[in-house]
């Protein structure tokens, strides 16, 4: 099952002896665990049936005995493990789970980790109950992520917009919902986001951004590329030159899939290279501006400079420093 249909399933109230939620990405792990601590109990009878308890203050012993309770005037009681992740020897949990108390819906939240689901204890879990697992998504999918949650809230966003949250805000979805409530809060229903309100809001300018850059870049408009560089040396904190090479680095890199494209369309592009629509134009105008030995070269470039970034061949050079430099190499 995914997230959804997990979802969907509490909310008709059927229920599951258990729920083993793992994985990489906990967004989607607290999603559903806080559902079940907000709703599968009434208050009064979260009183006597429902049990917090964190994966480092317990062992399986001490669970079973606590999962084994029959619920009071009820008909579940709820036993939620936070940070399962840290709970030794978890598997031995495997005689419980094998016969379990259906009167109990114990739910594990086993964070920041795979599990091998070729072992019988994950095995029988997935036979009898939940085995969810909550994948981390790609660097290329959070703008389209970004998109779909926002129009879920009953709002629009520009594609500019959503791709200047995606890359700034990463792949943590954590973080990107709470950046995105501070964005909506204010907004009456139906809105659009723009980048103006992103940078009120959140304070990512709209003007000295790496989308920018690379419209800059990819028109060879060198005087306001070197305007954003100098913004960005002034400010490393805010942008990073490792970060700043690895996005300048998969820009490129779609510039050198554009060139191998026979079927060059406007939605054959996007797919191809995994972005909106919106910016094909952008790898249309680079591609004519940088053929396939030179944008070779440049990629070749981002790869010195991606270890200068990280003090290899040197010593003292600043990343702002390295940052135009490397400009240099690229518009000239």
């Amino acid at each position: 099952m995914n997230h959804d249909q997990i979802l969907n399933d509490l909310k008709n109230k059927i229920y599951y002896p258990w729920y083993f939620l793992s994985g990489e990405e906990s967004y989607y792990i607290d999603m559903i665990s806080d559902y079940i601590e907000d709703n599968v109990l009434s208050d009064t009878e979260k009183e006597f049936n429902q049990t917090i308890i964190y994966g480092r203050d317990t062992d399986v012993k001490s669970l079973v005995s606590v999962v084994k309770r029959f619920p009071m005037m009820a008909n579940h009681q709820v036993v939620i493990v936070k940070e399962a992740q840290d709970i030794d020897k978890i598997e031995e949990l495997l005689p419980y789970i094998e016969n379990p108390l259906t009167s109990t819906i114990l739910v594990l939240n086993y964070k920041y980790k795979k599990v091998d689901k070729r072992k019988a204890f994950f095995k029988t879990i997935a036979k009898k109950g939940i085995l969810f697992e909550s994948k981390k998504i790609y660097d290329n999918q959070v703008a389209p992520w970004i998109n779909k949650y926002i129009v879920n809230k009953g709002y629009s966003i520009t594609p500019k917009a959503a791709a200047i949250l995606g890359e700034y805000l990463g792949a943590d979805l954590g973080k990107v919902v709470n950046e995105i409530s501070k964005l909506i809060i204010n907004l009456p229903e139906g809105a659009e986001i723009n980048e103006l309100l992103v940078e009120q809001n959140i304070g990512i300018s709209k003007d000295y951004n790496i989308f920018e850059l690379q419209n800059a870049i990819g028109s060879r408009n060198i005087e306001k590329a070197n305007r954003i560089v100098n913004y960005f040396a002034a400010n490393p904190k805010e942008n990073p030159l490792i970060k700043t090479v690895s996005l300048l680095f998969s820009f490129f890199a779609k510039i050198l899939i554009y060139h191998q494209l026979k079927d060059k369309s406007r939605n054959s592009v996007a797919s191809a290279l995994g972005v909106s629509p919106f910016f094909v134009t952008d790898y249309q105008l680079a591609a004519r501006n940088y053929n396939v030995n030179k944008v070779a070269r440049l990629i070749s470039y981002l790869r010195d400079y991606d270890l200068k970034s990280k003090g290899v061949n040197n010593i003292s050079t600043s990343d702002g420093e390295l940052l135009k430099e490397l400009m240099f190499k690229i518009l000239h």
